[in-house]
């Protein structure tokens, strides 16, 4: 029986990071084609210079066709004002209606050390405390609004 595309894709992803990690990424946990754990480091030069922050990435059958739930595991749940909530979950179009196929692990990790980068400042969104009480454990059955990505 063939392999189903998701677990050849994963396969090839998780090749090329071993191989090949982007800066600042690392492999944490991935032994399975359901979860990986990777780990981010804020960049050089940035707020969260010698941060390091975990990524769970929850992945279904039709992946890569439907992106990958994507959170940050607390407690190391940086501090942004737009994007990121005190959850874990992530406000990046990319994670949701921008998703590509084409797109990989490696690209969602250095989107979000991108979005990290250019934060000039740390604090909670400010509806954080509305929206943590009221979200649904998954961040993709959130309605999300993308209207600011100056931060």
């Amino acid at each position: 029986m063939a392999r189903p595309l998701y677990s050849k894709r994963l396969s090839k992803e998780l090749r090329d990071l071993a191989a090949n990690p982007p800066e600042g990424v690392s492999v944490e946990d991935a032994n399975d084609f359901k979860r990986w754990k990777l780990r981010i480091c804020g960049a050089p030069g940035t707020l969260y210079e010698g941060e390091e922050f975990d990524l769970e990435f929850r992945f279904t059958p039709e992946y890569p066709l439907e992106s990958p739930e994507v959170l940050f595991v607390q407690p190391r749940v940086p501090i942004h004002p737009q994007y990121i909530y005190s959850n874990g979950h992530i406000c990046l179009n990319i994670l949701y209606k921008d998703w590509s196929p084409v797109q990989t692990v490696a690209q969602v990790c250095l989107s979000i050390q991108s979005m990290l980068s250019s934060c000039t400042k740390k604090e909670r969104p400010p509806d954080n405390d509305l929206y943590v009480k009221s979200a649904h454990a998954s961040p993709k059955k959130t309605a999300w609004a993308f209207h600011d990505e100056s931060v």
